[in-house]
């Protein structure tokens, strides 16, 4: 019998990735604290992540049955970067407050390393599976 890794690892994966690109997004905000004009950006997480669950059982429909077969383009997801409302707008246009971002970020990373820590722990209960263990 077969182990079907997208079954075996549900939405973990898929949350890692989202997070990642999320952690870019805010990290981006940090470093432009000080730009002016600047416009603080981020991704809804559950939107991201339903957009990118549906594009993952989009995409299994392709299936290459002879090695001649041409691989379908594989897209790579984006998410729609929103931008954020300050809460104290500053004079020079720059929309990012650093205790706002500094909180997500954290956050954020919080959240991946929980999920990267339910990743592990199914990979862990795949491996005993394999061997044998109890």
């Amino acid at each position: 019998m077969a182990i079907s890794f997208q079954n075996a690892l549900g939405i973990h994966e898929k949350a890692l990735h989202v997070r990642t690109m999320r952690a870019e997004v805010l990290a981006n905000n940090l470093v432009n604290a000080d730009t002016p004009n600047f416009k603080a950006r981020d991704i809804d997480f559950k939107s991201a992540l339903n957009s990118e669950m549906s594009s993952q059982s989009a995409s299994r429909g392709m299936v290459a049955t002879n090695s001649r077969h041409i691989g379908g383009a594989s897209q790579s997801y984006q998410p729609e970067l929103l931008y954020r409302t300050p809460l104290q707008p500053s004079l020079d246009g720059n929309t990012v407050e650093e205790q706002v971002e500094m909180s997500r970020f954290s956050k954020n990373m919080m959240d991946f390393q929980a999920s990267f820590q339910l990743l592990n722990g199914k990979f862990k209960g795949l491996s005993n599976a394999i061997k044998g263990d109890l």
